[in-house]
């Protein structure tokens, strides 16, 4: 070999290396950018959890304490942020909800995109949005009220078991059960509603496009029990779930008890919908679900990637719906869906490829 050839094929040893390093570091910031943007998200999600806690038990000395000092720190931030928004208990349990589906509908989402079931988001809005029906047209006719987010979330996951029967026990196409099951409650929602005026005056349309003004204390509470349950859902059945949603028929021979974990896995859906109900509306709360993952499919390099960065997503999304709300009295269901759009475009313009390639790690 010449000398000319071995020093390109030095040069070029050398180069390759250099890349290789650098692409190496990249990803290591990257990495950390990520995890720390996580655990500010979860340092968020305490503090909400934690408010939502010390309203409920302010009655006791020491959490009333601790209540009232919490309150009097959101009078400084609005005095500081010349606001109106954080003295308000109101205001802080509908951000509160807001922060935790950010955290838990993408985080669900992740797994119903990557497996193609999107619109069964959507299904599970119409039919929770049946529950509510139920729950009104119960409340009008009997002296017995009830919590109107109970019944959707008694009537979502019905609906959910039902979708997933339908699945398993016909042979048609896929999406033909979640269709169905779509049409068919809204179309129940719609006539039970319409009969239920007959016996007294039912606005439904804060539920059908959002309103933080019917996030109640028990639907923030309700809304961080069942994000707690699901993240730690998720958690413990991470593998299971990633197995069932790259290679369901492997799983099967694997011997993977895949209809219990597609029928959990509809139900946390179920979960997820009813609690986002109350702020994003029936019709706009499938998009947590599929746009904050839409964008991160755009740029992560792995599923898991995927995973974190859809959250953080769906909480910028989030926050910056509820700044764009405030700030012009705009319904908070449509903005946060507009700024999860502006990010997913973001996303296309700042991505190199059309279609994601993701690794299962």
């Amino acid at each position: 070999m010449s000398t000319d050839s071995t020093d390109s094929t030095e040069n070029t040893e050398t180069t390759g290396t250099v890349d290789t390093a650098e692409t190496t570091d990249d990803t290591g910031v990257r990495r950390i950018i990520e995890h720390a943007g996580i655990a500010l998200v979860a340092a968020l999600a305490a503090v909400m959890i934690a408010f939502i806690t010390l309203y409920w038990l302010r009655e006791y000395p020491v959490l009333g304490t601790a209540y009232e000092q919490f309150m009097l720190v959101g009078e400084h931030v609005d005095a500081l942020a010349g606001t109106n928004v954080f003295r308000h208990p109101f205001m802080w349990q509908s951000m509160a909800t807001g922060v935790l589906i950010g955290i838990v509908a993408p985080m669900v989402g992740t797994f119903l995109v990557h497996r193609e079931m999107a619109l069964i988001g959507e299904t599970l809005a119409h039919t929770a949005f049946a529950g509510v029906a139920v729950g009104f047209l119960f409340s009008a006719t009997t002296n017995w009220g009830i919590s109107l987010l109970l019944s959707a979330l008694v009537v979502g996951i019905l609906g959910a078991l039902a979708v997933q029967w339908l699945a398993e026990r016909t042979n048609t196409y896929g999406d033909v059960p979640i269709a169905i099951m779509l049409t068919g409650s809204f179309a129940v929602g719609t006539l039970i509603i319409s009969y239920g005026r007959g016996f007294t005056g039912i606005n439904i349309e804060s539920y059908l496009f959002g309103n933080l003004a019917i996030v109640t204390v028990e639907g923030a509470r309700m809304m961080a029990v069942l994000s707690v349950a699901v993240v730690v859902l998720v958690a413990l059945t991470y593998k299971q779930l990633l197995f069932i949603t790259f290679d369901e028929q492997a799983a099967r021979v694997a011997r993977l008890n895949v209809t219990w974990y597609n029928t959990l896995l509809i139900v946390m859906t179920a979960v997820v919908v009813v609690g986002s109900m109350q702020v994003l509306g029936v019709i706009l709360v499938a998009a947590m679900l599929v746009v904050p993952v839409a964008a991160a499919s755009q740029i992560a390099n792995s599923f898991r990637e995927t995973l974190y960065l859809s959250i953080l997503f769906g909480q910028v999304a989030v926050i910056g719906g509820f700044v764009f709300s405030i700030s012009m009295s705009l319904p908070a269901g449509g903005s946060i869906v507009v700024t999860a759009i502006a990010i997913y475009l973001l996303a296309i313009a700042a991505s190199s490829r059309s279609v994601a390639a993701l690794s299962t790690h």
